[in-house]
């Protein structure tokens, strides 16, 4: 009986993962009773959501998006199946009265099932607004209205119905698996040396589990938010055996460069999907951990003490997936300059997974749902482009808008999948209008990097994906004979739009050093050249028709006989 019942929950458990749809990563019941969910995903990047509403009705359903909560003003959806067959329609609320059907239906229907007692609507619409009639899908929390009934009469809801706020496109969940704990990996009073950029490492274990423990939440322990730019926490590889403090890359700490978490100013707590933990304890409880802190001291303030590190939420009840970072974009190494006044200069970084097999006996696909982001000051916008077979699929992450000061780690909206062989492509645009002299690839904050951290799984024993230019392709294509002709040239060149665009394309065209670091610092290093980054325009507002619909005017007079309202 007890192998019986460790056989049945083994199957539950493979079946729930199973269910799990890598477009639809996130979910929320909309009702205390837990007869309404939500699950969704989205593309920003194509401009669309994806939702799948499930109710435990075998009647109508009607879901939408209120400016304040009520009826007025509301975008409106409803559906179901009858005796005639599914319909579904577009509708917007003028009042607490019928709602109208809109004259544009900008909501497709991918699917309307009812069985077991439930309904559920599987849809997609644009995350802009298609028409007047169409709410905006932001940022920023909305309110979620619903309704249904318990037949195909759409007639007054009474109670079932609610209203829900939110934040679709920056989604957090907040879970409390149980046996839950916390711990914190943090600097113990530190005191902040008076320089502009200063980088503290400190080698040390994280607590000791006899069994493995998943991380499911990261959240910043920031005691100075004036001066803690960004954290970092590397795992080290097993060479590594004794602690250590010191200013970063000056000894035993450049070892350790596996990346397991990341904050950056602005941002906040994170949490995985449910379908991945970062793992700690067990066969990786011997390993020691590096967090490096990057302190921004502009006013070189001087006595200044420091605790800040990160507080990790773990459990022992297990997930399906170990998730890991993996660090692409540009190395940071000696050699690279933005020159300046360039109005958008852009770099590259490229991450081939061709090379991934070279450093790892037994490697796989990547599951990537997550993103952190990462430049400088003079960094404008950031865009990872995504190939396979030699041309562009998609692009992986987008930010258009990129500010200094404000750096999280956010969701995809969908997990996307980079297959072994594809080439992940990072680029950066920096403005440096304002600057008279060469801005070098560094650690200062006035110096530029060129990153995306990807969180994905399942777990490989990876460290980092980059590339670098071939320094000396570079030399050669510019006329210099040696490094220190070239160092001349570059610091005595007249900078404007056309000499600024020759090296441009100086960059962009010659061999590139790429390679693949594994957790141990093996790496495989190769050459290779840049594929070209479009962008992508999204999705042209979708529209979209009931499927075997039931005729508009008996719904419609159904809706005004009954005045319904949500």
């Amino acid at each position: 009986m007890v192998i019986l019942s460790l056989v049945l929950l083994l199957l539950s458990v493979q079946w729930s993962w199973a269910l799990e749809d890598p477009l639809l990563p996130f979910s929320e019941h909309l009702d205390p009773e837990h007869k309404v969910q939500l699950k969704w995903g989205f593309d920003e990047i194509q401009g669309t959501i994806l939702f799948e509403l499930t109710v435990s009705t075998s009647g109508w359903v009607g879901f939408g998006f209120s400016p304040k909560g009520g009826m007025t003003g509301a975008d409106i959806v409803i559906g179901g199946v009858g005796a005639k067959g599914s319909y579904f329609t577009d509708h917007h609320a003028q009042g607490n009265s019928m709602p109208v059907v809109d004259k544009q239906q900008n909501y497709k229907l991918l699917s309307l099932t009812e069985s077991d007692g439930k309904t559920v609507i599987k849809f997609q619409r644009s995350i802009s607004s298609c028409d007047e009639n169409d709410l905006p899908i932001t940022d920023l929390p909305m309110k979620l209205i619903y309704a249904y009934g318990q037949t195909d009469d759409i007639t007054y809801h009474s109670a079932q119905r609610g209203t829900k706020e939110l934040n679709l496109l920056k989604y957090m969940p907040r879970v409390n698996p149980p046996n839950s704990n916390f711990f914190d990996i943090t600097m113990v009073n530190f005191t902040v040396p008076a320089k502009q950029t200063y980088y503290h490492c400190k080698i040390m274990k994280a607590p000791t589990f006899d069994h493995k423990r998943h991380i499911y939440r990261i959240e910043p322990v920031i005691t100075n938010f004036d001066l803690v730019h960004h954290l970092l926490l590397y795992r080290c590889p097993p060479s590594v055996t004794e602690p250590f403090e010191a200013e970063c890359y000056t000894g035993v700490d450049g070892e350790c460069m596996e990346t397991v978490a990341v904050w950056g100013v602005g941002g906040g707590a994170f949490e995985f999907p449910e379908v991945a933990g970062l793992p700690i304890g067990g066969n990786v409880s011997d390993f020691f951990y590096r967090l490096e802190v990057h302190y921004n001291n502009p006013n070189k303030t001087a006595g200044r003490v420091d605790n800040s590190g990160l507080r990790f939420y773990y459990t022992s009840e297990l997930r399906q997936h170990d998730a890991a970072v993996l660090m692409t974009g540009l190395a940071l190494a000696p050699w690279y300059a933005i020159p300046p006044k360039a109005k958008s200069f852009l770099t590259y970084g490229m991450c081939d997974t061709a090379y991934i097999p070279k450093v790892l006996e037994t490697p796989h696909d990547l599951q990537v749902f997550s993103v952190m982001l990462h430049t400088h000051l003079a960094g404008r916008k950031v865009r990872v482009g995504h190939f396979r077979g030699g041309k562009q699929i998609d692009l992986l992450a987008v930010d258009e808008n990129y500010d200094f000061e404000y750096q999280e780690v956010t969701n995809l909206g969908k997990t996307k999948t980079v297959k072994l062989g594809d080439k992940l492509l990072v680029e950066c645009t920096y403005n440096t209008e304002i600057r008279n002299k060469l801005t070098w690839g560094g650690l200062s904050t006035s110096d530029e990097m060129c990153l995306a951290f990807l969180f994905y799984y399942p777990a490989l024993s990876l460290s980092a994906c980059v590339s670098f230019p071939d320094v000396t392709s570079l030399q050669s294509a510019m006329g210099a004979t040696d490094a220190g002709t070239w160092l001349n040239m570059m610091s005595t060149k007249t900078w404007n739009d056309t000499s600024i665009n020759q090296y441009q394309q100086t960059l962009n065209r010659i061999d590139q050093y790429v390679w693949v670091m594994n957790s141990n610092n093996n790496g495989s290093y190769n050459k290779g050249t840049f594929p070209d980054l479009k962008v992508i325009p999204s999705a042209p507002c979708m529209s979209g028709s009931a499927t075997k619909s039931l005729a508009l005017p008996s719904l419609l007079l159904c809706l005004a006989v009954q005045g319904a309202s949500f």
